[in-house]
């Protein structure tokens, strides 16, 4: 039996079709800036739900603070994922949500926490076998199944309450739509001139 097994990971080395293990490289220097972006904007928001409290996202809804950077962190997530890869990005969601802990007002801390690790996973899941179809597509589905898992859970948790849902979502989807016109239109400019 150890002679098969041998010889079968010997004809498997001598294979030169066989798929081969990825090399982990690490992340260009766009994918550090990124990352580290998404990363900034966990303690970001905290602060802001912290210092300025509610503020009015339209159509006479408000939300915490926070909520436009939140939207702009699933955006980030998302490009993160394409400069940096997976495994980054799944390393930077761990530290974000560390970071979510430690860094948010501890009335807030559990909640914030919670709702990053849970809507940025859940991003991640949705986004990966989504890319294939495209980024564009792939981010608004991504970032809709995020910002409406990180609106319940984080006013569940924080506040025991669902008064600022309607303007949680209209502020994540705002930064989620301008990130997606601001894409759409540098990937029209780059077929323009390639």
């Amino acid at each position: 039996m150890l002679a098969s097994l041998s010889i079968t990971a010997w004809n498997r080395a001598q294979d030169p079709h066989r798929e081969r293990k990825k090399i982990v490289k690490a992340p260009a220097p766009a994918g550090i800036v990124t990352l580290a972006a998404y990363i900034l904007t966990i303690p970001a928001a905290n602060l802001a739900v912290t210092h300025f409290g509610a503020v009015p996202v339209g159509f006479g809804y408000v939300a915490p603070a926070g909520v436009y950077i939140v939207g702009l962190a699933l955006v980030l997530r998302d490009l993160a994922r394409e400069t940096a890869g997976r495994g980054a990005v799944l390393g930077a969601i761990a530290v974000g949500t560390v970071l979510s802990y430690f860094l948010a007002d501890p009335a807030l801390a559990l909640a914030s926490a919670a709702a990053f690790a849970v809507a940025e996973t859940m991003d991640f899941v949705v986004y990966e076998p989504l890319r294939k179809r495209g980024l564009l597509v792939a981010m608004l589905a991504s970032n809709a199944v995020g910002l409406l898992a990180d609106s319940f859970l984080f006013l569940k948790l924080a506040f025991d309450s669902f008064a600022f849902l309607p303007g949680q979502i209209l502020g994540k989807a705002w930064m989620t739509v301008a990130a997606f016109v601001v894409l759409a239109a540098l990937r029209r400019r780059k077929q323009a001139t390639a």
